[in-house]
């Protein structure tokens, strides 16, 4: 097929979007969220912003291209909402739980100090709740001496996850007896969905949180830090400068869960491999004893 002949199926296109727009759009999301886009995501950012568009009456990505670029705040939260992927599941890759809870438990009786984590891509919840669900089989006391900091760039899902309901296929694969202690069927309007348990949405704090930003407004030392499946959107250079910045907030002994298609052998310099994707900080050498003068 000629080149003449490809053009009239962009030219039906309802909004002009031109490839200066995609490479602008490009260097927005990376420079404000680290999300490193391929080449060969035009149609997916055209099919994710139209709706911006829609919704501000344009006809151009140019004119909501400038829009950003003045500054607009409200758009800049739906521009990145827009261009976030929030792929999550219950119990995803499920091999860190029981690890988790171990090193929970271990914290526990070495300490006897709350515990504090950090899902740091909490998208709509599911992982968090996870790691809540975990730790309330975990400890026999109730409420367990733990908090979790659940973060994420994008508003919407955090708040889907702060209201804790969930379509009943989005809990399927969990046991029964998981779904009875710590889920509430709907009923009426809410019929087909479930709620987490009071107790369950207790240990979680959803807050909004970039990675990119040069400062976190979070306070640790944490215990562990669930950090999965969202290091491969960024490039080696961004994952470093992450990575270096959760080294004084980690314990000495804590944990960092990352996703199965994630390695940080690129910062063996501070990460060590303990398990499958879960990692320790290495050791800090302290400094030399000084020698009495």
């Amino acid at each position: 097929m000629s080149s003449s002949s490809a053009s009239p199926a962009r030219s039906e296109r309802e909004f002009v979007f031109t490839a200066g727009d995609f490479d602008c759009v490009r260097k927005l999301i990376y420079q404000h969220a680290g999300i490193a886009l391929a080449p060969g995501k035009q149609e997916m950012v055209y099919n994710r912003l139209a709706r911006r568009l829609r919704a501000r009456g344009l006809l151009r990505f140019t004119d909501y291209l400038k829009i950003l670029e003045a500054g607009d705040a409200d758009e800049w939260e739906a521009f990145i909402n827009s261009l976030t992927t929030n792929l999550t599941s219950f119990f995803r890759e499920a091999h860190h739980f029981p690890v988790l809870a171990e090193h929970a438990q271990r914290c526990w009786r070495e300490r006897r100090q709350p515990l504090k984590l950090w899902c740091c891509a909490a998208s709509t919840g599911e992982e968090p709740y996870s790691m809540a669900i975990t730790l309330l089989e975990a400890f026999p006391s109730s409420p367990p001496p733990i908090s979790i900091l659940a973060t994420d760039v994008d508003t919407h899902v955090l708040a889907k996850g702060q209201h804790g309901i969930y379509a009943n296929e989005r809990v399927e694969k969990l046991s029964a007896e998981r779904l009875r202690r710590f889920f509430l069927k709907g009923s009426g309007a809410n019929n087909g969905a479930v709620k987490v348990r009071p107790e369950l949405q207790a240990l979680v704090t959803f807050k909004r949180l970039n990675l990119l930003d040069p400062r976190w407004a979070i306070e640790g030392p944490f215990d562990a830090i669930m950090c999965r499946n969202i290091m491969i959107y960024f490039d080696k250079e961004t994952q470093r400068r992450i990575l270096e910045k959760f080294v004084p907030l980690l314990r000495p002994d804590g944990l960092l869960f990352s996703g199965h298609s994630e390695s940080l052998f690129h910062a063996a310099d501070l990460f060590q491999l303990r398990g499958k994707t879960v990692y320790e900080p290495v050791p800090r050498n302290p400094a030399p004893a000084r020698s009495p003068s």
